[in-house]
């Protein structure tokens, strides 16, 4: 069988959605976001770009799947941080995860800035479930549910923040980076235990 290129190989794998969106996460993520388009995953998956038209919807449809796909792995990888863990310790173990989150998909993370999600159900939900998460990491400390809110939010601005300024190279020298996140997971920690009304518990030491 002769391939778009002309060599002769097995016919290539049935094209499908999740495909298409595996390519361009990882287009997006080895190469950066601004240099995803439709013809350049079209060329990575060896098909002429409106073959592409079955599957999605066009370069905004996969922006937001892309987002979706983001706002969910970061969630996940959050929970998975904070098991066995509450406390100051869970705060911290979900904002290195964060960060990791980040580092390891920077391109698919881009994208949860560049396609809005409000009004749209499923992209809400995902946020709501990233909320959750950091919701749960703060059940070491005694806070109304208002003030739990108000600090999950708190943790995801924060943690969103720094990430998106390193991974722009925005931490100027010569300040070690490290150094001003456990800083940052320092204050963090100190302003929920003023909202709590006892001791936040924490696993370190913990038998």
């Amino acid at each position: 069988m002769t391939t778009r290129s002309g060599g002769t190989g097995s016919p290539r794998l049935p094209l499908d959605s999740a495909k298409v969106i595996a390519t361009a996460a990882e287009i997006a993520d080895t190469e950066g976001l601004d240099r995803l388009t439709l013809t350049r995953v079209a060329d990575e998956l060896s098909v002429r770009q409106p073959a592409l038209y079955r599957h999605i919807g066009g370069y905004d449809d996969l922006l937001r799947s892309l987002s979706l796909r983001g706002r969910e792995i970061l969630a996940q990888k959050l929970a998975d941080a904070a098991i066995g863990l509450s406390g100051d310790d869970s705060v911290a173990a979900v904002g290195h995860a964060w960060r990791q989150m980040v580092r390891d998909h920077p391109g698919i993370y881009a994208a949860t800035d560049r396609y809005p999600c409000a009004g749209d159900a499923e992209l809400e939900a995902a946020v709501e479930w990233v909320l959750a998460v950091l919701g749960q990491t703060l059940r070491g400390y005694d806070l109304t549910d208002e003030d739990r809110v108000h600090a999950a939010r708190a943790l995801r601005s924060a943690f969103h923040g720094f990430s998106h300024l390193e991974s722009g190279d925005g931490h100027p020298l010569p300040h070690d980076p490290e150094d001003t996140f456990e800083h940052l997971v320092e204050l963090l920690c100190a302003g929920i235990q003023r909202l709590s009304r006892k001791p936040a518990l924490s696993t370190e030491g913990a038998e």
